[in-house]
């Protein structure tokens, strides 16, 4: 996918990220700390985490296709090696939510996995919303260095 309705796909595309992966992350650190907010909205936090882990490198593809079709400058190298970071980012996301769910799913059936398994997955998913944030800032911010720093 490279164009869409004659714009290009990554600039269209990078929203949905810029926008879900932050709220992902707060959702899930929510989940994390907060057992009524896991018993509501566990499964919308699996399931945004996963359009993350999907949408992202179908925008890094964009992105590329973008970066060839325009050229590429010093700018726009950084933050192509930026954003090719994020999958990973998403990727523990969805981790993260996932083995949340899992806690989820055991102590509604009466079979906790005890404190320290819950704990660590807690953790995992704190860190894990908070670096997912911070990194989609710092791609977003590179991108928009890249467009419009020459600008006056």
């Amino acid at each position: 996918m490279t164009t869409i309705n004659g714009l290009p796909a990554h600039v269209l595309l990078v929203h949905g990220l810029v926008v879900l992966v932050p709220l992902t992350a707060v959702l899930l650190i929510l989940c994390a700390v907060w057992r009524g907010a896991r018993e509501r909205f566990i499964w919308l936090v699996v399931a945004l985490a996963a359009i993350c882990a999907v949408l992202t490198p179908i925008t890094t593809e964009a992105g590329e296709w973008l970066e060839h079709h325009i050229g590429s400058t010093p700018a726009i190298r950084d933050h192509a090696e930026l954003g090719d970071t994020l999958i990973y980012f998403t990727i523990t996301l969805l981790i993260a939510a996932v083995l949340l769910a899992v806690v989820h799913l055991r102590e509604r059936r009466g079979r906790s996995l005890g404190a320290p398994i819950v704990v660590a997955v807690a953790i995992l998913a704190i860190v894990a919303g908070a670096a997912a944030t911070a990194q989609i800032y710092r791609i977003g911010d590179s991108g928009a260095h890249a467009v419009w720093g020459t600008q006056s």
